[in-house]
């Protein structure tokens, strides 16, 4: 998608909310997984100018873990442009940072809470996939600008896929129940793109704990579509993923000076 192709920065305001309060365990001690670095700069860095790469996206709420919101602010400040009107900016992109709370659900309903009332579509996106391409980004929002209620950006499976029952005994034998079809599934990423409204309700209606924006939109008995996703926008939760992103990024400064 070209830059006259992305949608119109004039068109219903547009805002991302980033969790980023969880500590990625999988990755190891250490940082926050948010904060872990790619090239020298940290993930949530990447993610943001990911989201800011998008001419529609005017606004970035990141969800700091409560304890750490003045660390996640200077580290903001310190990678944002002069201008901003919300704490800072990338360019046309703002940002502001709050507090989170004990789970993902809670910590993007704290972060929902935190924008201002003129933006009618909320993406949610995930601090440790800092890769997504802006074609991705503006794709989902095209989808909800056209209608849809949700959009989640999805991949088709590369690997048969098996339903299992789970093992007694942790890492043990877990019999197989049925091998569902490969070509109806699919592997969803972020950003989940929203209308706001739809969003907002399902967040005060769904008290589960969930993982997933999207999933939560289901089980209000709304329809959610996909769009391609990207085999770059993926999540770096274990220290191979890491070697993987540093690779993309050599890859990209080498190809594109990014």
């Amino acid at each position: 998608m070209s830059d006259d192709s992305r949608p119109s920065p004039t068109a219903v305001p547009t805002a991302v909310v980033i969790p980023a309060a969880g500590r990625g365990v999988r990755l190891g001690p250490g940082a926050p997984k948010a904060l872990r670095t790619l090239h020298g700069t940290p993930m949530l860095i990447h993610a943001l100018r990911a989201m800011a790469a998008s001419r529609a996206v005017s606004l970035v709420v990141v969800v700091a873990p409560p304890d750490g919101v003045a660390e996640v602010k200077s580290l903001l400040d310190a990678y944002a442009l002069p201008g901003g009107t919300s704490g800072g900016s990338w360019g046309s992109t703002d940002f502001l940072v709050v507090p989170g709370g004990d789970s993902r659900q809670e910590s993007v309903r704290l972060g929902l809470d935190a924008l201002p009332p003129q933006y009618g579509i909320v993406l949610v996106h995930d601090a440790a996939r800092p890769l997504v391409p802006v074609e991705t980004v503006d794709a989902v929002i095209e989808a909800v600008r056209d209608g849809a209620p949700a959009v989640v950006p999805a991949l088709p499976l590369a690997d048969t896929v098996k339903e299992v029952e789970p093992a007694v005994v942790p890492g043990g034998p877990e019999p197989v129940l049925a091998t569902p079809d490969r070509s109806r599934l699919r592997a969803v990423q972020t950003p989940q793109g929203f209308d706001r409204a739809t969003l907002v309700r399902a967040h005060e209606t769904v008290k589960d704990n969930v993982t997933d924006d999207a999933g939560m939109v289901e089980q209000l008995g709304l329809p959610v579509v996909a769009v391609p996703g990207h085999e770059e926008a993926f999540k770096v939760t274990r220290p191979l993923d890491l070697v993987l992103a540093e690779a993309v990024l050599a890859r990209r400064r080498l190809t594109d000076g990014f």
